[in-house]
């Protein structure tokens, strides 16, 4: 069965929403029907940042267990790009359009029949790219942002291509390529979701080693797979030195002609390894749906949430809601709704994937930096980037359509090691070219963080339901993440 994954915010229209303002949510109380389950599962919640950080060590481990087994030989990527000239799929559908009613599509006929899929191994999935930053600065120049750091959104969309590549090699075999007709292999592989991705070490320019990039299958559900990936630093003879990042990639498989799911072959486990890392897939399928229920669009705000909403409200949301006041603690109140900024943009077929939609990849890359513009115009400073919450894939993006990119800060605070620290939402919205028609396709969160400096002096307050929803969603990502980054500071 395959697990979507749901926004965690509620879905309204900004037009159709209600307006509920801080002055209903003082005299309102959220509490008026308390949830025992709700309060459970964000008890779970709290607790569950010891379990993801064990998780990360633990599968940091068995990653390279997994690896010792692998054929370098069978190391390299699978295209998910498009190799065909767009020319030539223009010209295939004008062709289309012209047959009879009554003829067949050749590539159909020519397919072989939807058997199930071959049963493989974990490594026989594996896939690796070394970036050469260190030993190459010409290569290294092309990443290299305006304050000198890595455009970490460049290195996502590498990692999405690498589970894509991961996930086509899981079901084609080690070294098998995609057919120029991807209709002739029957199915195609999409990205469902992107499970929260911490930077577990700083990289700056002057820190900088080699890169490699690699992962493979860990869990195989019945048309879907979940994908591990790795970021390390290596030395000049490709020695691993540390991990920098690590993460999860949740991918489905389609019928190349229906659309709809298709079954994938399932996981050969043997050894103990392969067993620990097959069980912790499905926990985490499990996690994922203890999530889905405890979420804002499902359940209301716990007690102790609702009660900080309540001095929020207090805090800040008194007088005139269009009166710039400055709260007595000195910082600056900046209303949710005025952090928001935007971006609109034509998809050119330059950035299709193998199935002629625009490559996952590159919309994270997109996200991640109208995200991080966002978040550095709101602390007025650069920044580093510390996690990846969450990415949903909603929908496809057709090549030619409009792309709306909308960010918005959702929650900031500040601690002993992070003077800032922002939490931003990010949704991308389709506009039909020929129709207006707009509809949400993917929804991105991330965090970033100064580590210098003082305390940031502006809050983000809400001013509608909504938003206070937001709000709440954007302090549960920056509560686990403070939680992990302690327990890992405190092994260290």
């Amino acid at each position: 069965m395959i697990t979507r994954r749901v926004s965690l915010l509620p879905r309204f229209s900004r037009r159709s929403s209600l307006q509920w303002g801080w002055a209903y949510l003082g005299k309102r109380s959220f509490t008026a029907t308390p949830n025992a389950f709700n309060e459970l599962v964000n008890q779970a919640a709290r607790s569950s940042s010891t379990r993801e950080m064990m998780e990360i060590e633990r599968l940091d481990n068995l990653l390279t267990r997994i690896r010792e087994k692998t054929d370098p030989s069978h190391w390299n990527l699978i295209s998910v790009r498009s190799p065909s000239l767009w020319s030539e799929k223009l010209h295939s559908a004008q062709m289309k359009q012209v047959k009879t009613t009554t003829s067949q599509d050749p590539t159909v006929s020519a397919r072989s029949p939807l058997d199930p899929l071959a049963p493989r191994h974990m490594h026989e999935s594996y896939c690796q790219v070394d970036l050469p930053f260190k030993s190459d600065p010409l290569f290294l120049e092309k990443y290299t942002n305006s304050h000198g750091g890595i455009r970490t959104g460049m290195l996502m969309e590498h990692l999405d291509s690498l589970a894509g590549s991961i996930s086509y090699k899981h079901c084609l075999g080690p070294g098998q390529q995609l057919d120029k007709d991807i209709n002739q292999r029957g199915f195609y592989m999409v990205t469902a979701a992107v499970d929260r991705l911490d930077m577990l070490h700083l990289l700056t320019p002057f820190n900088v080693n080699d890169l490699r990039l690699s992962g493979h299958v860990i869990y195989v559900g019945r048309s879907s797979m979940e994908v591990a990936v790795r970021m390390e630093s290596v030395d000049s003879a490709g020695n691993p030195i540390q991990t920098m990042m690590l993460g999860r990639f949740s991918m489905v498989c389609r019928d190349a002609e229906t659309r709809k799911s298709r079954p994938v072959g399932p996981l050969i486990i043997e050894t103990p390894e392969e067993e620990a890392l097959h069980a912790m897939g499905e926990a985490h399928k499990q996690k994922k749906q203890a999530l889905q229920q405890g979420s804002l669009s499902r359940t209301p705000p716990s007690v102790s949430e609702s009660r900080l909403l309540h001095e929020q409200f207090l805090k800040h949301g008194e007088g005139d809601v269009y009166d710039d006041i400055v709260p007595k603690d000195g910082a600056e109140r900046v209303w949710m709704e005025d952090t928001r900024r935007e971006s609109l943009m034509l998809m050119y077929p330059q950035s299709r994937n193998i199935h002629s939609k625009i490559f996952g990849g590159y919309l994270m890359r997109l996200a991640y930096e109208i995200g991080y513009a966002n978040a550095s115009l709101f602390t007025r400073t650069p920044l580093r980037f510390l996690s990846l919450d969450g990415i949903f894939f909603r929908l496809p993006v057709p090549i030619g359509s409009a792309l709306r990119l909308m960010s918005t800060i959702c929650h900031t605070a500040s601690d002993e090691h992070h003077p800032a620290v922002v939490n931003v939402w990010v949704q991308a919205n389709v506009i039909d070219s020929e129709t207006g028609h707009e509809r949400t396709t993917n929804d991105f969160y991330f965090t970033w963080c100064r580590e210098e400096g003082q305390p940031l002096d502006r809050v983000v307050v809400p001013r509608t339901y909504q938003e206070a929803m937001q709000w709440l969603e954007g302090k549960r990502a920056l509560d686990i993440g403070a939680e992990i980054r302690g327990l890992r500071r405190a092994n260290m």
